[in-house]
């Protein structure tokens, strides 16, 4: 992982030490005196290896890292400079209630947030966050200090035993000041949505490569059997199919060509092999690590709730009607393949 940041060394070492506590790595963040690196530019697959090898140790370290970097990534490229000794969030889900964005009556005032934003990671915690809200025409994403008054996150509510320390609450804005951040429509159409949302799958990635290890270990600790060792096999066998898919992936977000096409083919690879470990795992090691081995049992919760950030069927219908509106496509039976 040659990324040229400082934290790096620091953020693996805080990951294996946190035990579930995202405090300490978001401290780091803050300390760097460092723009964060850039997916993008060269450096995507260090920055992928990183949230992987973070996730692998702790899926919540990840989770803390993850948006500090997204967000770091979005800044640079609407052309705002980052600010040192911040940690920063995304927050850009939407629920039934809308959170609005009133533009200033004078070019010299602030846009206002009003209204409420489900599913604010760490938004108690964080210093800043680039939000989302609703503005005439569509969406637009802005700059907002959450340790401002009128920010109030809806503390209390989170119950997930995965991602425990991590909640993900709602927050109600009244009338807070906000920068916008590129124009509207801007976050989502950008060429770095696409690589932003495979990020998010390198952090999965890393959870089931912790999953590996468990199983890999206790293979190791006795004679395994026939099936013992072709659920070792299939999961060396998808591990290095996800890892392949992530490094072509990251070479497309280098060269500028990674679409969304791609990250949702990325983003549903990964999760499905995520999703057949937790199986696997179950299987092969039966009910013990999950009642006595605290970290096993913690990432499994962990990446079980951590994985609903893919929508399953729905995303996969989303890839299909992309597909055909792609203009290869049109030609009757003839598709990408």
């Amino acid at each position: 992982m040659s990324l040229g940041w400082d934290l790096i060394d620091s953020l693996v070492e805080a990951a294996q030490e946190c035990h579930g506590e995202p405090s300490p790595l978001l401290e780091l963040l803050r300390t760097s005196a460092q723009d964060p690196p850039i997916p993008g530019r060269g450096q995507t697959l260090g920055l992928w290896e990183l949230l992987a090898t973070l996730g692998s140790i702790d899926l919540v370290a990840a989770r803390a890292v993850e948006p500090h970097l997204d967000a770091a990534a979005i800044l640079a490229q609407a052309g705002i400079r980052w600010t040192p000794g911040t940690s920063w969030g995304v927050f850009a889900a939407e629920g039934q209630r809308k959170l609005a964005a009133t533009a200033p009556a004078e070019p010299s005032a602030s846009w206002n947030l009003a209204g409420e934003k489900p599913w604010c990671s760490l938004a108690g915690t964080l210093d800043h966050a680039v939000v989302t809200a609703h503005v005439p025409g569509g969406r637009r994403a802005f700059s907002v200090d959450l340790k401002q008054p009128g920010v109030s996150p809806h503390a209390g509510t989170w119950t997930s035993h995965g991602l425990h320390r991590i909640p993900s609450e709602a927050v109600s804005f009244d009338q807070v000041p906000a920068t916008p951040v590129g124009a509207t429509d801007w976050y989502l159409d950008r060429p770095g949505f696409a690589v932003g949302g495979v990020a998010v799958a390198a952090c999965w990635f890393g959870g089931a490569v912790g999953i590996f290890r468990t199983l890999f270990a206790a293979a190791q600790a006795r004679e395994p059997d026939q099936l013992a060792l072709a659920w070792l096999g299939e999961a060396d066998r998808l591990l290095a199919a996800g890892a392949t898919a992530l490094h072509v992936a990251a070479q497309s977000a280098d060269a500028g060509t990674l679409d969304w096409v791609t990250a949702q083919r990325v983003r549903g690879l990964v999760a499905g092999i995520c999703e057949r470990l937790i199986t696997l795992a179950g299987q092969s090691l039966g009910p013990a690590p999950l009642g006595f081995d605290h970290s096993h049992a913690q990432r499994i919760a962990d990446l079980g709730i951590y994985l609903r950030q893919h929508h399953a069927a729905r995303d996969d219908a989303a890839l299909g009607t992309l597909l055909l509106e792609a203009s290869g496509s049109t030609d009757k039976g003839i598709g990408p393949w």
